[in-house]
């Protein structure tokens, strides 16, 4: 299947390598996972959600959280908060920081941040939202982008005039999540209204929402006419989607899902490049979970799974990850043996 774009996408004035962006994820998006999406494709990373708040309160973990790297540029630092005036000051902050884009969060449906009105709570006060990024705009010169969602029910689809607001308070693009708050990340998304947002507006939209193959990708860019793909859950353990849609956008053959060994030695990769970023014990804790993502759908993982989530240090998690090489090399010879039994009974 060879499908090809004509035309790059421009943020502004930033110009994207390629239409694919990475979705910001809470306990994802952190400085190493984006260099890693960007070597495989990604032609836009996207920070965790920073809080306007904390940068102003100075919290030194949130400051923390505006690191970036240039081997993962272009990047937007995204903001969330609620306060046109904050959010102001923290766009100014964040362009000072050396961001490429600031991204702001309509779009977190978790109740922490909902009940304080932000995130998607912002849906549900379109106003509200439109002061908050005309504040924005006006307070850096770097491109301002937003993401939302389809709506906050079913009852309350608003993502046609959220767009056109955010087109109205000068955004640069828009990125519009197919669920809405109500549906968190079940059920399955309304890619018809990313379609009806970039009907309505002038400015690149990103589609988002169930983007998990390469068919998945290229279905949405079909259906919904949209300017580029936001690719989150999917791109989770999973970098090589951007790579594998880079090329076929390019007009190239479909390349191979990434082999066993290939996997692993990202594992390692994205360990070492934590531990050199967070230390050692955060980095184990976090990768504990990044493991499982890497290796779902794989021979035995769940078997290895509970396993991986004892590891205190780096040098148990890569013993482990050796001996679960093994288990699942030995898995296949298995299964080959099997199949190669099997076609010889069928010849007899």
């Amino acid at each position: 299947m060879l499908y090809e774009v004509d035309e790059s996408v421009k943020i502004g004035s930033i110009e994207l390598r390629t239409p694919l962006a990475l979705a910001p994820m809470a306990g994802v998006t952190d400085l190493p996972f984006r260099l890693i999406c960007a070597r495989y494709g990604c032609g836009l990373t996207v920070s965790e959600m920073v809080s306007a708040k904390g940068l102003l309160y100075k919290n030194v973990k949130t400051t923390e959280m505006l690191r970036i790297a240039e081997g993962e540029r272009p990047t937007a630092i995204q903001l969330f908060g609620s306060v046109p005036q904050e959010l102001a000051a923290a766009a100014k902050q964040v362009e000072a920081s050396g961001a490429d884009i600031i991204d702001f969060n309509m779009g977190c449906p978790v109740p922490k941040i909902v009940n304080n009105g932000e995130g998607s709570a912002l849906m549900r006060r379109p106003e509200l939202a439109y002061e908050v990024l005309a504040a924005m705009v006006a307070a850096v010169k770097i491109p301002v982008t937003v993401k939302f969602r389809a709506g906050w029910d079913e009852n309350s689809i608003n993502a046609v005039e959220i767009a056109q607001l955010m087109e109205k308070a000068g955004v640069a693009a828009v990125a519009v999540h197919g669920r809405t708050r109500k549906q968190f990340y079940e059920g399955k998304a309304n890619w018809d209204i990313i379609r009806q947002v970039k009907q309505a507006v002038n400015i690149p939209v990103f589609g988002n929402g169930d983007i998990h193959t390469v068919e998945d990708g290229l279905r949405m860019l079909e259906e919904t006419g949209c300017d580029g793909l936001m690719i989150g859950r999917g791109a989770d353990g999973n970098p090589w989607l951007f790579q594998r849609l880079a090329t076929v956008l390019e007009g190239k053959p479909l390349p191979e899902e990434p082999a066993l060994e290939q996997r692993l030695e990202q594992v390692r990769e994205h360990l070492h490049m934590l531990v050199d970023f967070k230390g050692e014990v955060i980095a184990v804790k976090e990768m504990r979970r990044h493991v499982c993502t890497y290796l779902k759908g794989m021979p035995k993982a769940a078997e290895y799974r509970s396993r991986f989530h004892q590891m205190d240090t780096e040098a148990q998690f890569l013993s482990l990850l050796e001996e679960y090489h093994k288990a699942a090399e030995d898995y296949y010879k298995s299964e080959a043996l099997k199949l190669e039994a099997y076609l010889g009974k069928q010849t007899e």
